[in-house]
Parts: structure tokens; sequence; C-alpha cells
């Protein structure tokens, strides 16, 4: 925990503290943010408050009593509830507002760890709670040298296994080949590349490739034919501690592609593109101004009803991020996209009626020197 790095942006936020709590380990965050582990599992409340100026303190229950204990600071011990109310009471004492990992109208999922009922209780104390979000984003969402080299690396191994599912299919096209045996290939060259991920990855064709969570299982298997479009979203990481992951999307088609397939893809790029130059070129954008931005470029080509998600999400050591998201659909995204900031852009049209759906998915990083794409983008739909 980089407590002198807390308290200053807790400062700058004009809050009070900042309260962590946990019941049953539901909130990952806290740990991670805290830098601690338990030593055993946690199955009794536990709150520590970071104040923007003085020493942190905390509340256990006396059976648990040193679950905090690596943490810095008094602990307070609680048994009965009335005891454990007036401990909170007596550690947020001459605070006004306070940060939880807690999100007005759920707006933020990632960020919403902490239940109504223990937000009610801390404001039945007179303090007003507010989101954690901004603060998650710095101390969570935000990638060290370490972790974006992690990237980096990764993105050069997953972009050559890419290519060579490509090749794999072109190869076995006339033979014979399907989605579950080309997924089994990408995970068996991640496994020799020493990458690894949580599940994935997707391979869809045709009608497959207009649903955007389309996996492939034994029971859905198509085959891959000549005439037929490929959908690919790969996303690995490098088996290490703190890696971070790399997550794209590319699109081919075996043989020459019809005109409409075409048409889908170049409007998709375009919206990418206009995302992309969004993000180059400001440095105070909120996560909505670039789902804006690729949303409306599809809009404007007649495809709006057909692009069903958020155009990115936050990337770290999960796939899915806590960071600022790129969303005015799914979610109104206002946080910044602080510079350390990874994220994808991916937007789609699918049109699974027509037996198509086209998605193209770069990531993004934001520095304080400027935004950049740390992978190959695709210009062109691969022919097969």
């Amino acid at each position: 925990m980089d407590l002198p790095r807390i308290q200053e942006a807790l400062r700058r936020e004009k809050l009070d503290g900042w309260l962590f709590f946990d019941h049953h380990q539901r909130d990952p965050l806290a740990y991670r943010v805290l830098g601690f582990q338990p030593h055993r599992h946690v199955t009794r409340r536990w709150y520590y408050v970071i104040p923007a100026n003085g020493e942190p303190r905390g509340i256990v229950h006396r059976i648990e009593a040193g679950v905090i204990d690596s943490l810095p600071g008094d602990k307070l011990q609680y048994s009965s509830w009335q005891e454990q109310h007036e401990r909170l009471g007596a550690i947020l004492k001459g605070m006004k507002r306070v940060a939880m990992q807690y999100s007005p109208r759920c707006a933020v999922p990632y960020v919403a760890m902490v239940d109504a009922g223990t937000v009610e209780l801390v404001r039945d104390l007179g303090i007003d709670v507010v989101s954690s979000a901004e603060l998650i984003q710095e101390f969570e969402a935000t990638l060290d040298e370490q972790q974006f080299q992690s990237h980096i690396e990764a993105g050069k191994l997953v972009d050559k296994v890419r290519a060579g599912a490509f090749r794999f299919i072109s190869e076995k096209l006339s033979s014979g080949v399907d989605e579950v045996s080309v997924a089994e290939w990408i995970r068996n060259e991640f496994r020799n590349a020493g990458l690894v991920t949580d599940s994935g990855p997707i391979v869809g064709v045709n009608a497959h490739a207009g649903d955007p969570h389309y996996e492939p299982s034994a029971e859905s298997n198509a085959p891959i034919q000549p005439g037929d479009l490929v959908l690919l979203d790969m996303w690995a990481k490098l088996d290490q501690p703190r890696a971070i992951f790399y997550d794209i999307t590319w699109m081919g088609f075996c043989g020459e592609a019809p005109d409409k397939v075409r048409n889908a893809f170049e409007v998709v790029r375009g919206a990418r593109d206009a995302a992309i130059d969004l993000v180059k070129s400001r440095r105070d954008l909120r996560g909505f101004e670039v789902d804006d931005a690729a949303r409306g470029y599809i809009q404007s080509k007649g495809f709006g009803d057909r692009f069903v998600h958020r155009t990115g999400h936050s990337i770290g050591e999960e796939v899915h991020g806590t960071g600022a998201n790129m969303d005015n659909l799914e979610t109104h995204d206002d946080r910044r996209i602080l510079p350390g900031a990874l994220f994808s852009i991916e937007p789609g049209i699918y049109l699974p009626d027509q037996g198509i759906g086209v998605r193209s998915e770069i990531n993004m990083f934001v520095s304080a020197e400027g935004a950049q794409v740390t992978g190959a983008i695709q210009r062109e739909l691969v022919r097969i």
C-alpha cells in the first residue's frame, strides 16, 4: 500500500477518507489496493479507513482479530452488532465525506463491491458516501513500466499466434477444419509461448460471428469452408506475476469476400479509427466520449442498431479491468482516461440474420506523453 500517495489523492479529491469494508472476501479491490492477503478465510466483517491526514485505523471482530494486522494503524475490536456500529462511528469521527467501493445506480459494476446496507449504515452516521471509482482507477487500473512491457511482450506473442491461426485454417481448409479445432490450436500455441488466459478464444464462423460472446463447443461447433467469414477474438498474458492482458479481434474470409462483408468491415474499421483518432488528439477524455465517437460513425452509416455493446473496456491483470470503459451504451462511463490507462477499442456490426458479424479490436495505452495502439492494426480482411 502506498499510503502517502493515497492520502495525497484523497486531499486532491477533497475527501476526508477512503473506507474499505469486506466480508467473506467479496471485495478483491480492497485487498489489491491495500496490498495484503488475509492469512485465512474472512468470515467476519472488517473495516479500515485511510484518512486524508493522519494514521489509518480499523475495526475487526474479536474472533478474527488479526485479519488486517499487516496494515498500519490501530484496530478496534467488536463482538456485538452494537459494538460494531459504535466502533465504526469512532474510526469515522470528524469525517463528512468518504469514498467506498460503491457506484450510484451501479453505473460502474466493477467498483460496486460494497452492499447497499453497509452504505446505509455509514450514511446513518451522517457521512456522505461517494464512489471510489476514480480512486480505483488511479491505484488499480494504471500500469507501471514493468506491467506495460509485459503487455507489449504478450502482444507480440498473441499477434504471432493470430497470424498462425489464419495460416492453420488455410492449410486445413481443403481437408477439413472447424471452430473447435482452431480454438484448440490457439490454446496450445498460447501454452507453447508461455501465455495464459482465463477463457476463450472466440472462433466464430458466419452467423456465429454475429454473436459477440460466442464460444465454440462440441454442441455448437461449425465447419470452416470456402466462402465462410471467420472471426478470431483472443486474449492472453504472460505467465508471470502482475502481467497484463493483450486482447484483439481480427476478421478473415475464405476466398473473395462479398460486398456486404466488405462494407461491414469498412464501417467497423472507420468507427475504430474514429475512436483511435479521438484518443490520440485529446488529453481530457472520459470513457463515454470514446464510445460516442465510434458509435456515432456506425450510426451515420445506418448500422446503429447493430452495434449492441460498448466500444471498449479497461484491460489489466484481468482481461476486463477496473478502469474507465469506453461506454455510453451499457453504462454512462464518465470516468477520466488517466495516464497509465490501457483499454480496448472494439466496435462491431452484428447481422446474424444475414449470417455475418464483424468486429475489429485493438488495444490503446495512454501515457503522459500521448496515446498509442500497442499492437498490429487490421486494415483489410485477411484472405484465407
